[in-house]
């Protein structure tokens, strides 16, 4: 591999125009085509082979008239203090807003609160409910604005009027003033590290081409696709960490070599054949760890990785084709300021950028860097160093064994919203379970005549009744067919509590001894039973998918280290990492730890998709720094340093790039906190958690006190194993023998390469 990837970077910086103008192109025609193609909506959350959705399934066939997951709006009317809804000029205002609505495009029906009961009991508060033909993705903006202006009408009148249900819901834009800040750290960042403006652009450009190519395609494939707003964020957000990172070693590994008295195409080479090398396994395991959040049976979450592992995989190619590419454009800029300034690197005027003749220089002998003396100081102390980190780690990821899992609502939102505002007037004038009723579907044999399906309806009524924690149950709506019965059934509790969770289980047991006698089959769907199954669903794949992953990273690391106890050392530092990040995020919104700093103003369970997501970026975001910091110490270890010099050679080289790359991705993803989603507020919050302790105290305190306290055994390796497993050479072990190519050589094998097909 290492050979291979050197033969491409030499290639791309003898053909920087080639390359540059092929990158170029292929990102005019991303943006052409996400320009030209319609705009991508949201879906609904679906959890295929649940009972929920195959209740949504059944009323969508046996009710063709309606859309059992169509959007609904909640108009919700408080009278003035002191007055009741049901005086005469309040109903008056009331019945003329609803009138308004009444054969609107796509309303379906709307309903009489006077009518149908929907008055609280002290005559405060009273709702209706508009249901459309459309989902809320398909809802037109002048529906949505009659919806408004509706409201408007009824608050000239002098009601309270807010505005629940998915009928307004919209997507989140990606872009912002947090997002803008984040990008921001992570460009003072890299000017500090490399020194260079120059350098630091040069990373910055060629994250931004690949995550640009990446949202393009994005927004074009949005429709045939079915891709939502978040997946575009999740692309962008992993594009700009992982493709800024790979930028980031693949220009530290280059200068290190022009510092060693590499000619820059050969820098370039060895760069790309090196640090490359790491590039393409650390990318290879976030994607295959992405790919892999397919096998849960979520569509949304499927997307999300494939999303996310398209954009990984842009930031590869870029990294290894664009960044050598543009060391040519660059030339000796790309080197610090400092190094510019020696003898050896000056040159004529008539020299070309990236044609200096090499000369090593002189490296100073004065005192060692940050990186140095910390490796020095673990292999002082390293049981005490293993002991304060691993019980640190382990004491934050103590909340995480509350980790209560759903999936947000209207309760989540900000109370500045109309729809929050919506769901407490609801929770005050009929309770809290009322914003999460339960639906009942009941479908009768086919033998059946409309009398036994109104008997049997009436019997799960009557049982539901008598279940603890049920507050009321409807009457039954019969499908045309009459085989077919819907019920609505309100809890005593919130949608997001425990007890509505406990209370879903309770009447599907109840119910089932209904099924045994009648023969019928009965269902419990709607929203709130709906989250419950897709919590349940991901709570239950949590410790397959964990399983899965870290057996991958366990057979990686061994490929790649020869080693048995130091993938078995990455995998359980990976475990502490990824538990700490849940402790903090039961800790911010479960517990409310620091929800004010974020704009968090509802506690509840933690969104359900984040543990398995975090988990799939974490694991190979966490590889990549394993392998940047170990493959230098290895490569020391096998060239015959002593197990602790191995360790302090692999910070000296690359403890502060690892540094500067976890700052970089901490402050991309933390720059996502401040969006108003829960579900990308949660994910910039345990994604910024968990790379930060993974970066700096897993692989900068753990992994060198662990690898310090084994010595020699930490290399070692089966003499079975070492002959089965493959041995890849990402340390590029091979290239210090390599002499090499002409140019001449190397314009032969182009046809050889991948980019090379491109050629005119």
């Amino acid at each position: 591999m290492a050979t291979f990837l050197y033969r491409i970077g030499r290639w791309a910086f003898r053909r920087r125009r080639l390359v540059g103008g092929l990158w170029l192109g292929v990102l005019v025609l991303a943006v052409v085509a996400a320009a030209m193609a319609p705009e991508g909506k949201e879906e609904d959350l679906s959890m295929p082979g649940t009972e929920s959705q195959k209740a949504f399934d059944l009323l969508d066939e046996r009710f063709p008239q309606s859309n059992s997951q169509g959007a609904e709006a909640r108009l919700v009317f408080r009278a003035p203090d002191g007055q009741r809804v049901t005086a005469r000029e309040n109903k008056a205002a009331v019945e003329n807003t609803l009138g308004s609505l009444d054969g609107g495009d796509q309303v379906a029906s709307t309903t009489d609160p006077y009518e149908t009961g929907a008055v609280s009991e002290d005559g405060t508060i009273a709702y209706s409910t508009i249901t459309y033909t459309a989902d809320a993705v398909d809802l037109a903006e002048p529906t949505k604005s009659a919806l408004e202006d509706a409201a408007s009408q009824a608050r000239d009148a002098g009601l309270t009027v807010e505005i629940g249900g998915s009928a307004l819901d919209s997507e989140e834009e990606p872009g912002g003033t947090t997002e803008i800040i984040g990008v921001a750290v992570a460009a003072v960042v890299l000017v500090l590290a490399l020194g260079s403006l120059v350098a630091a652009g040069l990373s910055l450009l060629t994250a931004f081409v690949g995550v640009a190519i990446a949202f393009g395609l994005v927004s074009a494939l949005a429709v045939p696709l079915g891709l939502t707003s978040t997946v575009a964020i999740l692309a962008l957000m992993l594009g700009l960490a992982v493709g800024i990172d790979y930028a980031l070693f693949i220009t530290s590994r280059f200068r290190d070599e022009r510092a060693q008295g590499s000619e820059p195409e050969e820098a370039a080479g060895r760069a790309v054949g090196t640090a490359g090398s790491a590039v393409v396994f650390a990318g290879a395991t976030v994607f295959i760890a992405l790919v892999g959040l397919g096998v849960v049976g979520i569509p949304e979450l499927t997307k999300m990785g494939m999303g996310g592992a398209g954009a990984v995989a842009l930031a590869v190619l870029v990294a290894l084709t664009l960044v050598p590419a543009l060391f040519g454009f660059f030339g000796r800029r790309v080197l610090s300021r400092a190094v510019r300034k020696e003898p050896s690197y000056r040159r004529s005027g008539s020299e070309r950028p990236g044609s200096e003749r090499p000369h090593p220089v002189p490296t100073a002998a004065g005192r060692p860097g940050l990186g140095t003396r910390w490796a020095r100081f673990v292999l002082r102390r390293p049981a005490a160093v293993l002991l304060i980190a691993g019980l640190g780690l382990g004491a934050v990821a103590l909340p995480a064994l509350s980790l209560e899992l759903g999936l947000p609502g209207d309760e989540s939102k900000s109370v500045e919203t109309t729809q929050r505002r919506a769901y407490d007037l609801l929770s005050e004038g009929f309770g809290p379970g009322f914003n999460g009723p339960l639906t009942l579907v009941v479908d009768m044999p086919a033998s059946s005549g409309s009398g036994d399906t109104r008997a049997t309806t009436d019997l799960v009524a009557k049982t539901v009744r008598g279940v603890d924690g049920v507050a009321s149950v409807g009457d039954p709506v019969l499908s045309r067919g009459k085989d077919t019965a819907v019920l609505t059934a309100v809890p005593q509790t919130a949608p997001n509590s425990g007890e509505t969770k406990d209370l879903v289980h309770a009447i599907r047991g109840a119910v089932s001894g209904v099924e045994a006698d009648t023969g019928a089959d009965i269902l419990v769907t709607g929203t709130t039973a709906m989250n419950i199954d897709i919590s349940e669903a991901m709570s239950d794949a949590l410790v397959p998918y964990l399983t899965v992953v870290i057996g991958l990273a366990v057979l990686l690391l061994m490929v790649v280290f020869r080693s048995v106890l130091v993938p078995v050392k990455a995998a359980l530092g990976f475990l502490l990492s990824v538990g700490a990040a849940f402790g903090v995020l039961v800790a911010v919104f479960q517990w409310g730890w620091a929800a004010d700093l974020i704009g968090i103003e509802q506690t509840g369970p933690v969104m359900s998709l984040m543990p398995i997501l975090i988990i799939g970026i974490v694991f190979g975001l966490a590889m990549d720094y394993e392998v940047f910091l170990l493959t230098r110490m290895r490569e020391a270890y096998v060239h015959g340093a002593s197990p602790g010099e191995a360790i302090v050679n692999g910070f000296r080289h690359s403890g502060r790039v690892v540094a500067a790359a976890a700052i970089i991705m901490i402050s991309v993803f933390a720059g996502f906190i401040g969006m108003s989603s829960p579900t990308i507020q949660t994910m910039g919050v345990g994604l910024a958690a968990a790379v930060a302790f993974d970066a700096f105290v897993v692989r900068m305190a753990i992994a060198p006190a662990v690898l310090a306290l084994l010595g020699h055994r930490a290399w070692w390796l089966p003499r079975i194993l070492n002959r089965v497993l493959p041995n890849v050479d990402i340390e590029g072990e091979k290239l210090s023998r390599h002499v090499p190519a002409s140019a001449a050589e190397l314009d032969a094998a182009v046809p050889r390469l991948p980019v090379g097909r491109h050629r005119h």
